[in-house]
């Protein structure tokens, strides 16, 4: 049952809270509890060097504050929000529910108290693009949008401001969704591959948490879900509400597809969107494409959905063009970490490109980028601590030859960056898709493309 945000934080006054992680989207939930009233310890790892005054701040809103290594040591309040990147089944954070603590997170609480309808949107690729597709598409339909999750500000402190008649749009990862008790009115699943599964226990438990953005569904609500992939394509028997496919490898009976090289509305005959008007590269955008029109149906016209694709460039870090010298073109792919997702960048080009690759180990295994990167890759610049991995699966791919296709590592990110500078020709593509996490040299992938985009145009005339 839904209640306002004034409610929920009435019925906190007096009770003990825990907010675990003093990041991005914890440190406003952490404010607008300490000005409602509520009693809160704020736990983090690091230590408050780390916090350049963030600490003191809180200290001084009233927050009691439990640093460093310690810091999930002896839980007992009455609720306790987990930051997404925790496992909810840390024993500390266990032995607390079992003493009768409440667990639960930002993202849970917006889902309890938001006035507006929600559309969501999950996967393992194109989880970000999708999501901006769904907003833009809605602002300039003249809706009011509301976009956040697991991208833009925490929405939680702003639900206040929210009215019925808007719309948020969420980006939702697998960890936000681990511990989901409800579902969005619209949900939408990409694609689903393995990743994660260095946090994840298996294959199955990140299956599991993707498929609780429908789970909780009731019958007149949506869930948005890619035929083509075999993962998502089976989650339509067991989805509780209306279920709309997208396909980009075959027509439809009903659902949205690819025909005569357009989007289709297969359902009613509707041809919606030209493929050519389409300013994104790369053909993971048509499904990305497909999604959000599936996800806004009935509410944005076809007009407003071609006027947008022809000017939307994209989102930072996604084969995002940093600049072209001397005939060079270079592209930021920083969000690539993982095998697919690099896979889908480099399917993007209709040249063999020079890639950079490699970072963080997730423990997904690269049989399947060995054999594009043999097709799609003219010289192959490896760095970080998956170099090894990526190499092996090149060399042992069907038609590999290190004539063709030379192989280089770096033990340094900006090595193996100028390297690939100093092979490229006029008309070659320079591409960075590591295809792994950044956590091996970088705080995030924000942070690895931006240090490349620095590299980039730091690079003489």
């Amino acid at each position: 049952m839904r209640s306002t945000i004034q409610e929920y934080l009435s019925g906190l006054r007096g009770r003990r809270v825990a907010v675990i992680g003093i990041g991005i989207s914890n440190t406003p939930l952490v404010r607008m509890l300490l000005e409602a009233g509520v009693r809160v310890t704020a736990c983090d790892r690091r230590s408050r060097a780390d916090f350049s005054g963030l600490a003191e701040e809180l200290e001084g809103l009233g927050a009691r504050l439990r640093l460093g290594e310690d810091y999930l040591e002896g839980l007992d309040q009455d609720v306790i929000f987990r930051t997404p990147g925790l496992r909810p089944d840390v024993p500390q954070l266990a032995e607390a529910v079992r003493q009768g603590s409440v667990l639960t997170s930002e993202m849970e609480v917006f889902f309890q108290v938001c006035p507006c309808p929600i559309i969501a949107v999950t996967g393992s690729d194109g989880k970000t693009t999708t999501t901006t597709i769904i907003a833009g598409l809605l602002k300039a339909a003249g809706r009011t949008v509301h976009i956040g999750g697991n991208i833009g500000k925490p929405l939680l402190p702003q639900v206040g401001e929210m009215c019925p008649e808007d719309i948020a749009v969420l980006e939702l990862s697998s960890f936000q969704l681990m511990t989901m008790g409800q579902s969005p009115h619209v949900a939408v699943v990409t694609n689903l591959a393995p990743n994660h599964l260095d946090v994840h226990k298996s294959m199955e438990e990140y299956v599991d948490a993707k498929r609780n953005i429908f789970a909780h569904q009731g019958p007149g609500d949506r869930v948005i879900l890619n035929y083509d992939n075999a993962v998502t394509r089976s989650f339509a028997d067991g989805a509780p509400g209306r279920v709309t496919f997208f396909s980009r490898a075959q027509a439809l009976p009903e659902g949205y597809c690819v025909e005569e090289n357009a989007v289709w509305n297969a359902g009613v005959r509707r041809r919606i969107l030209e493929l050519e008007d389409i300013l994104l590269p790369g053909v993971h955008n048509i499904e990305n494409y497909m999604a959000a029109i599936a996800a806004v149906e009935g509410l944005v016209s076809d007009k407003v959905i071609r006027n947008f694709a022809k000017t939307f460039a994209g989102v930072e870090h996604r084969i995002e063009l940093v600049r072209e010298l001397k005939g060079v073109r270079y592209y930021n792919d920083s969000i690539a970490s993982s095998p697919s997702r690099t896979i889908a960048g480099l399917r993007s080009f209709r040249e063999k490109v020079l890639l950079i690759a490699g970072g963080y180990d997730k423990h997904i295994p690269f049989d399947t980028l060995g054999p594009e990167i043999t097709a799609h890759v003219k010289e192959l610049f490896l760095t970080g601590d998956t170099a090894a991995g990526i190499r092996a699966a090149v060399e042992a791919a069907p038609g590999y030859s290190a004539e063709a296709l030379p192989i280089t590592e770096y033990g340094d990110f900006s090595q193996a960056v100028l390297a690939a500078h100093r092979a490229a020709r006029p008309g070659d593509v320079v591409l960075l898709s590591p295809a792994c996490a950044s956590f091996d040299r970088f705080k995030n992938f924000m942070e690895r493309g931006a240090a490349f985009k620095q590299i980039v145009y730091g690079l003489e005339p």
